[in-house]
């Protein structure tokens, strides 16, 4: 992994990318964020070596370097999920080449399934922490003592710091956000009645299919993390109805521009 790592951050040097300030992982519905950039570079994960290839519809399978403002972004367009298949250590590969190519905080997005029943579809929730239900984790297996410890501090695996930073970016616009503690588990199957119930009981907000493995990946490596999710459906008890990707889609399009405001916002104050 070491080298295949190295591989990668040397190739993507060779194309131009050096010192991103920021990097970004968009998630489902949320690509078109790459709006907000001023593209320098752009390379499907197809040509990249070493990279796996998204196969997710909505997710297209770009590697994108420019500038929000004056601040250098690295963004993935589409993101690996362990459900298609790939080993977990593959689906979080690109955090850690970003951290080779000197990103120090990463900014991850998603779509979510809200038990909170103060939630709305469409809602954006600023992830204030994590529950890791994925069935096998990142760190599994022998540790690359050159990437990190073998035990991981996790006690702040959200930056607290750039939480409040992006609820005064959000007042400022006047873009309601919501915060909350996201679950993960491994899909692609949407959850069931009782899986929402038990999501809820363990104290969580919203419930997804990625975002956890590569949090813990970047921490392990040092860097700041901040996450923001997008609510596509509710599995309120009462309320749950059935719910496709297509849908899912569709909810976290109408959210895009906001989302992107955020971001952009964001990136340029930091």
């Amino acid at each position: 992994m070491w080298n295949q790592v190295q591989e990668t951050v040397e190739f993507l040097k060779n194309k131009g990318i050096t010192s991103p300030d920021f990097g970004i992982i968009l998630g489902t519905g949320l690509g078109n964020l790459v709006s907000k950039i001023t593209i320098d570079v752009k390379i499907p994960y197809s040509d990249i070596p070493n990279f796996p290839v998204s196969t997710v519809q909505g997710h297209s399978g770009a590697l994108i370097f420019g500038k929000i403002g004056t601040k250098k972004v690295l963004a993935m367009q589409g993101r690996f999920h362990f459900y298609e298949g790939w080993p977990i250590e593959k689906t979080v590969f690109p955090v850690r080449v970003m951290k080779y190519l000197g990103v120090e905080n990463l900014i991850v997005s998603n779509a979510s399934g809200g038990v909170n029943s103060n939630f709305s579809v469409g809602d954006i929730m600023i992830i204030t922490d994590h529950i890791n239900l994925m069935p096998v984790h990142p760190l599994h297996g022998k540790n690359e003592d050159r990437f990190g410890p073998r035990f991981v501090d996790m006690h702040e695996a959200y930056s607290k710091k750039m939480i409040a930073k992006m609820e005064l970016v959000a007042e400022d616009l006047n873009i309601p956000v919501q915060k909350g503690i996201y679950l993960a588990l491994q899909g692609p199957t949407f959850e069931t009645p009782a899986e929402y119930k038990m999501v809820k009981l363990l104290g969580a907000d919203a419930v997804g299919m990625s975002t956890v493995p590569e949090v813990i990946t970047a921490k392990h490596m040092g860097m700041t993390c901040f996450g923001i999710s997008v609510i596509t459906d509710l599995g309120v008890e009462g309320t749950i109805e059935s719910v496709s990707h297509e849908e899912v889609q569709e909810v976290a399009k109408n959210s895009e521009k906001l989302v992107g405001k955020l971001v952009e916002e964001f990136v340029k104050q930091n």
